[in-house]
């Protein structure tokens, strides 16, 4: 498979996924990268009125993990750790983050990323490491 096309096939994975209808994120994946942006709404708010950690969390994991399976073109990769640093409260305009692959070897792949707020001010970051699953991408819902 030509790796534009792959690419194309995990962004619609990505749009296939259940989850997804709840934020409806905007992902572009190219080699060792991906970007992810999301707008807000109050559904996304903890009692203080900002954005939930647990937003922050799924924005940086995921545009990490697509970053890396961009590199993978045959098996779904798993997170196996993420670590999350929430470095600025958000509660308008849109959340933007930025995977890229930093480390791959035979049996792992590292990966950070980087959240931005609509003004391109940093508002969190994390890495995580990321391994080939057994799963083919080709059994993945929405791969395809």
């Amino acid at each position: 498979m030509e790796q534009k096309e792959h690419f194309k096939h995990l962004e619609s994975m990505y749009q296939a996924a259940p989850l997804n209808q709840f934020y409806q994120p905007v992902m572009t994946v190219s080699e060792g990268t991906a970007e992810i942006s999301i707008e807000l709404d109050s559904k996304y708010f903890h009692a203080g009125q900002a954005v939930h950690g647990s937003v922050y969390f799924k924005m940086l994991d995921d545009a990490a993990f697509f970053a890396a399976n961009s590199l993978e073109p045959d098996f779904f990769v798993l997170t196996t750790s993420f670590t999350t640093y929430l470095t600025k409260p958000i509660s308008t305009g849109k959340m933007t983050a930025i995977g890229k692959v930093v480390n791959k070897n035979k049996s792992q792949f590292i990966a950070e990323a980087v959240v931005y707020n609509s003004q391109g001010q940093e508002i969190g970051r994390g890495n995580g490491i990321f391994v080939k699953s057994k799963s083919k991408l080709l059994d993945v819902e929405g791969y395809n």
